[in-house]
């Protein structure tokens, strides 16, 4: 009986050791609680203890062990993951950038600045060199990163699509925080936002399909999206959300993180056209084939969208996935062709102009 006590106390030990950087690393974030927990519970999406996709979404879909795969995935070399060079960046001062012109800026991965009706956005930023909850995590591609908390503008409007590690990071919410003057997040990612300071006044949560007017000529609708959430070892206790900004100008749509699924079709029903859908290409893996798009599927969901261009992203930065670091532009330009939309691929940083259809962008990872 001493025997097995001593044995009880050496795991109890060992789970405190293993559990201590979790608790000690305030980039993990804090879920919903209290009063927070009672709005998130009253979602249609909230029910069993977690938010859900409107369609069965396994997250593993893999022959092997999902435990397995994991380490086949993290231990074994895989040729091409990274490129050889920095990729071609183009140094934009966006702070310079005239606010009257609409415009969509590519800062790697899937994070973006867009100025769109006066307002200066910057959506999912992750401005340091890793995307997971340590540095020595999952670093970014080699090169300099061009952009930092201290060069940005002011920004009018945060947003956040969830709470996975390469979406929202603790050190850049910690450095913006002065320059922040609103958020938008889908259900209960504001949580970890309050937890590192932010200003519970400033944010704004809402649920799959509700509208929020940001201003006279700007509104912005939280939508549909077919993901999972999580930044510990619980998973989907906040919202997932794709956004459409409509202007009188125009309608632009941030796909988030998002399997394929029958929202695109509906999503394009409702607003009857996008003119420019910035869609997820990469990080994708038949097993996990139902939480992220192949190019193919991004291709059609742009179709389903009515989108008029396409600007891809989710790659070009972290290596998340066993694919190349290029095949997704590879694949999605073929499947592009004869297409109804225009394939935009510009360069880390190469301003986009929304109301000039003559642009034209390289094939840069050729």
């Amino acid at each position: 009986m001493k025997r097995l006590n001593i044995s009880v106390v050496l795991v109890m030990l060992v789970v405190g050791a293993a559990s201590l950087p979790f608790v000690l690393n305030a980039g993990f974030g804090q879920p919903p609680q209290g009063e927070q927990l009672t709005e998130v519970e009253k979602s249609p999406q909230y029910h069993d203890g977690k938010f859900h996709n409107a369609l069965p979404t396994p997250g593993f879909t893999g022959k092997k062990n999902m435990l397995a795969a994991w380490w086949n995935f993290l231990v074994t070399k895989r040729e091409n993951a990274r490129p050889q060079q920095p990729l071609p960046m183009v140094l934009t001062d966006l702070a310079a950038l005239p606010l009257e012109q609409d415009t969509l800026v590519w800062m790697g991965h899937s994070s973006w600045y867009l100025q769109l009706a006066g307002k200066r956005i910057l959506i999912d930023p992750v401005l340091s060199n890793y995307a997971a909850p340590f540095s020595f995590l999952n670093k970014a591609f080699a090169g300099n990163y061009a952009w930092t908390a201290e060069s940005l503008p002011e920004i009018d409007l945060l947003i956040i699509s969830h709470d996975h590690y390469d979406h929202l990071d603790y050190a850049t919410i910690k450095a913006l925080k002065p320059k922040i003057k609103q958020v938008i997040t889908p259900l209960g990612v504001g949580s970890h936002l309050r937890y590192w300071g932010v200003n519970p006044a400033i944010i704004q949560e809402a649920d799959w399909q509700q509208s929020i007017p940001f201003s006279n000529d700007l509104s912005v609708h939280v939508l549909p999206a077919r993901h999972f959430s999580g930044r510990g070892l619980k998973r989907n206790q906040t919202l997932w959300a794709s956004f459409m900004f409509v202007t009188p100008e125009r309608k632009v749509y941030y796909s988030g993180d998002s399997g394929y699924g029958p929202h695109f079709k509906a999503i394009g029903e409702q607003f009857g056209s996008v003119d420019v859908a910035i869609m997820e290409n990469g990080q994708y893996d038949e097993d996990w084939k139902y939480i992220h798009m192949m190019p193919e599927q991004t291709a059609q969901a742009a179709e389903d969208l009515h989108a008029r261009a396409v600007l891809p992203g989710h790659a070009g930065r972290f290596v998340l996935a066993k694919h190349t670091w290029d095949d997704p532009y590879k694949r999605l330009a073929l499947a592009s062709q004869g297409k109804h939309y225009r394939l935009l691929t510009p360069r880390l940083g190469e301003p986009v102009l929304a109301a000039d259809d003559a642009q034209v962008f390289r094939a840069w990872w050729e």
